[in-house]
């Protein structure tokens, strides 16, 4: 089972999983909802937080606002180019019911930047979807019901039935080659962020979002 289409299949049994879920589905209220923007705003958050020298979220680094700048041009880059396959457009032609697609994020996240556009462009291609951006370090409730690995790790997308708040599936970090990328550096020890950032940006330039356009299929016919 790939570990990052869905996560519903905890480490805990079933019993428990539905008791966290149901717990889960309590902080998705319409004042959570409320506090959301559309990626559109998101873009606009980060950039006016830049110009006065800050990011989202509370660490306003210097490293991390070089990272937020970047991003930026990223988010920029893949709007402007980046296309949605063809089994993919007719996948998400194919959506007939009300969804809400939430996603934990920040300014900072080199991930995010990485993938928000393709998430924005697969809503935008269906009015059934609407898309609602939350800052993780201001929603650790919602984010510490969606970890991976244990970790507050971001983007994080969660899928939601709009009427019921049902929770459909959930994608994120990162595609599964980044993410196995990821814990094998950490596996063989002396881990350097900065060098993975390195990789995981070329592996993102070459790959052109075909992985987690794959990824994001299979989720869609399975909701």
């Amino acid at each position: 089972m790939n570990l990052f289409l869905f996560s519903l299949v905890r480490y805990w049994n079933l019993e428990e999983t539905v008791s966290i879920m149901d717990a889960c589905r309590e902080i998705i209220t319409p004042e959570l909802l409320a506090k959301s923007v559309d990626y559109k705003s998101y873009r606009m958050l980060v950039e006016e937080r830049l110009k006065v020298g800050k990011t989202t979220g509370e660490d306003h680094s210097e490293s991390l606002i070089n990272f937020s700048q970047l991003n930026l041009q990223r988010m920029k880059k893949w709007d402007k180019i980046i296309q949605l396959s063809e089994d993919l457009k007719l996948a998400i032609g194919q959506i007939d019911s009300k969804q809400e697609w939430i996603v934990l994020t920040e300014g900072w996240c080199g991930d995010a930047a990485q993938n928000l556009p393709l998430i924005n462009k697969i809503a935008e291609s269906n009015d059934n979807i609407t898309l609602r951006l939350l800052l993780r370090d201001e929603n650790l409730d919602l984010m510490d019901c969606h970890l991976t690995n244990g970790g507050r790790s971001i983007p994080k997308l969660i899928v939601l039935d709009a009427e019921t708040k049902q929770e459909l599936g959930t994608w994120g970090p990162r595609p599964a080659p980044v993410q196995e990328m990821l814990y094998e550096m950490k596996a063989k020890g002396d881990f350097s962020y900065e060098y993975f950032s390195l990789l995981s940006h070329t592996w993102y330039a070459k790959d052109k979002s075909k992985t987690a356009q794959g990824e994001f299929l299979s989720i869609i016919k399975n909701l």
